[in-house]
């Protein structure tokens, strides 16, 4: 959903990223995209959060574990270059914080 410049501006600040696009998954399928964050032990960043909260519990309802999914809502974040900053930020902000096994919604700064 996001462009590689995200995925960039993260890196820029010390994350280890990468977009779907990156890791050769662009145009496929959301469970793809998914296994491919658990077996490289990523996050998940999205604001695709019905099919990726239905996922993540199929998963752990398996007996699996994922490194969580961060949510970030379209109606708090935008996807243009201007609010690249809002979404980095946000994500910054849950770096270091447990998260594995967890949806975790994103907050703007806006949000307080």
């Amino acid at each position: 959903m996001y462009p590689p410049a995200l995925a960039a501006a993260l890196r820029a600040e010390g994350l280890d990223v990468t977009s779907v696009g990156e890791a050769g998954l662009a145009g496929r399928a959301d469970d793809d995209v998914f296994e491919m964050a658990v077996a490289e032990n990523r996050t998940l960043l999205t604001e695709n959060v019905s099919d990726f909260a239905r996922i993540a519990a199929d998963h752990l309802g398996s007996g699996g574990h994922h490194p969580g999914v961060l949510a970030a809502l379209s109606s708090r974040f935008s996807r243009r270059p201007a609010g690249r900053r809002a979404i980095v930020a946000a994500v910054l902000a849950c770096a270091g914080q447990p998260i594995a096994d967890r949806l975790v919604y994103l907050e703007s700064s806006a949000d307080g």
